[in-house]
């Protein structure tokens, strides 16, 4: 593989989050020469001080982009597919609901270019993949980040060989095979399908984006903390709620907004941190209700495929946040899930898949145990489109009226939907 530094670059080394140890930047993921503990990218911040201000960002593309110096690529020539810039939205109709006063929405519901967080990542990973002289890439995924590997692959003209579990929505199989990589379904878990991705990485050499490039890969969810920092007016939000599946997005975000205050952009403050988990895979949140410093795995049973890692990666850290910033993390099971995506659907038109659902359910849940102060500022970050994961929500959601093209029949529809309109609402009052 070869490698090219230039002069622009602030991206200074890896370095190993348990010893301290660095490497270069290469394709490596783990600390093989002390520890085994995972690496991170270390950044020059003296000199994003020195580059960087909210004008020259504000100037910068539409798009994860204008945060290049952030971001751990070494030249000029980035995959841009309009990436990031999603909506904040106040979610009002939501926010009264739930009594809160100031609630916000990170829609990446409706990221380009395959509707979900995954696109940050992976635009950041392929270009790395890229810079490092990989021609072929892959990746290990529960359904969201074979989407974005393939079609961000197509984009730049990589080839494509992405693995997924075997029992998969069909949305996201589709999803995946219309953009014509290979695609391996295997029988088992996600972390079946991880360890054996892990193998292959060794084996052929390709650009694993979850593996091999991890460390580059993972900083594109801190692009998620940016734009949220930026779109709330530059400053940071009291308390926000995000879904956990390996960790790493929640670490990043708190990453994200740490990096702002460090290169003066942003003020300081406390932020609250909670989590998010299905109690069908939900190793984080027993590790932090049981006040371990560890992560027991476990085999997987929820809905909430997209979230469902039984042996998270940045489990720990997680849990390390959610306590230093005085935040929870809590778990809803499959039947609340779906409780959350009509929620989020029918007040604020926001259509999310089950790791959204399973997010807004968590909200209401810790809101319900005072957990979230109705004055507070709070962030809900959705991740993934619902039309990925329709199967979760068939037979839970009302049939249409099928009517003779007369009015007479129209009307009599009319009013049989709105005896069951009123039926509803007195179920709610009981």
């Amino acid at each position: 593989m070869t490698q090219t530094t230039l002069s622009t670059s602030t991206v200074k080394a890896l370095k190993c989050k348990e010893c301290g140890h660095e490497y270069d930047l290469g394709a490596k993921h783990v600390c093989e020469d002390v520890c085994f503990g995972p690496l991170e990218v270390v950044y020059d911040y003296d000199a994003i001080r020195q580059r960087v201000s909210r004008a020259t960002i504000e100037a910068g593309p539409n798009s994860i982009w204008r945060y290049r110096h952030f971001l751990p690529v070494t030249g000029e020539d980035v995959i841009d597919v309009g990436t990031g810039m999603t909506p904040l939205v106040e979610a009002k109709r939501l926010a009264r609901r739930l009594g809160l006063k100031k609630l916000f929405i990170k829609n990446d519901a409706v990221n380009m270019p395959t509707l979900s967080f995954k696109d940050r990542v992976v635009s950041v990973a392929l270009t790395r993949a890229r810079e490092l002289g990989f021609s072929t890439v892959s990746c290990a995924s529960t359904g969201n980040l074979a989407n974005s590997t393939a079609a961000i692959a197509a984009h730049a003209g990589l080839d494509c060989c992405v693995f997924i579990p075997a029992d998969l929505e069909a949305g996201k199989v589709l999803g995946t095979l219309i953009y014509n990589p290979t695609l391996m379904a295997v029988k088992g878990n996600y972390d079946q399908v991880n360890r054996l991705c892990s193998e292959v990485a060794n084996t052929h050499g390709w650009g694993f984006v979850n593996i091999n490039l991890r460390p580059y890969y993972s900083e594109g969810s801190k692009t998620l903390g940016y734009e949220v920092a930026e779109q709330l007016g530059w400053q940071l939000p009291d308390h926000i709620v995000a879904p956990l599946a390996s960790g790493s997005l929640f670490t990043k975000i708190y990453k994200g907004f740490r990096e702002f205050v460090d290169v003066g952009l942003v003020d300081d403050k406390a932020v609250r941190f909670s989590g998010a988990q299905a109690e069908g895979c939900s190793p984080i949140a027993k590790a932090f209700h049981e006040g371990r410093d560890f992560i027991a795995p476990e085999k997987p049973n929820t809905i909430a495929k997209s979230i469902a890692i039984g042996n998270p990666a940045d489990g720990i850290y997680a849990v390390e946040i959610a306590r230093k910033t005085g935040g929870n993390i809590e778990a809803v099971n499959d039947t609340e899930i779906i409780e959350g995506i009509k929620l989020l659907a029918e007040t604020e038109g926001i259509f999310t898949e089950t790791a959204g659902g399973t997010t807004v359910a968590v909200l209401k849940k810790l809101v319900e145990a005072g957990k979230i102060n109705p004055d507070e500022t709070t962030v809900v970050y959705i991740t993934g489109n619902g039309l990925k994961t329709q199967e979760a929500v068939q037979g839970y959601i009302a049939e249409p009226f099928t009517i003779e093209p007369k009015l007479e029949s129209f009307e009599h529809a009319l009013e049989r939907s709105r005896t069951l309109d009123r039926l509803e609402w007195q179920q709610v009052l009981i």
